[in-house]
């Protein structure tokens, strides 16, 4: 894991100021997260026995098991921004990512019915998540703020809701 974050993310490399601050996540802002656990029986489609969601105060209401993906929400601006999709290197092309991101538009769709749509940044180096963003019908847009300056490399998507 830690070649593969040097590789993509310039790991060892001091960062600015503004790429810290706008890679940082205030837990205030977190409204849910999503934790997909495998039981070892091998799970459904999606290499796990199904997203979990909790509340913004971060705990895992799980029934067991390992831990194999994890995403969140957050509000930023008055969009729900996906956060922290992380899935265990040695799960991935299993669909874990394709079930957090499912799980996370349902908490959105049944939190705030008046959600325009779902927003989040990925950068150049990760073309898998780019990849599965597209298949799920996210769409290119302009980056946003806090990652105009801070990282230029930033790919910004959105999910229309409506």
């Amino acid at each position: 894991m830690d070649v593969e974050m040097g590789e993509r993310y310039d790991s060892g490399v001091p960062m600015d100021a503004a790429v810290v601050a706008a890679l940082t996540v205030d837990p205030g802002t977190v409204r849910a997260t999503v934790l997909v656990v495998d039981g070892g029986g091998g799970g459904g489609e999606d290499g796990g026995e199904g997203g979990d969601s909790s509340g913004g105060d971060g705990s895992d209401r799980g029934a067991g098991g390992t831990p194999i993906g994890h995403a969140a929400l957050r509000l930023l601006r008055g969009d729900w921004e996906v956060k922290r999709v992380i899935v265990d290197g040695d799960q991935r092309g299993r669909g874990v990512g394709r079930a957090l991101m499912n799980e996370l538009e349902r908490v959105v769709r049944e939190t705030d019915p008046d959600a325009r749509r779902l927003i989040l940044q990925t950068g150049d180096r990760q073309p898998e998540a780019v990849a599965l963003y597209t298949r799920l019908g996210y769409t290119p847009i302009p980056t946003y703020e806090p990652y105009i300056e801070a990282i230029p490399n930033s790919l910004c998507f959105e999910l229309p809701l409506g």
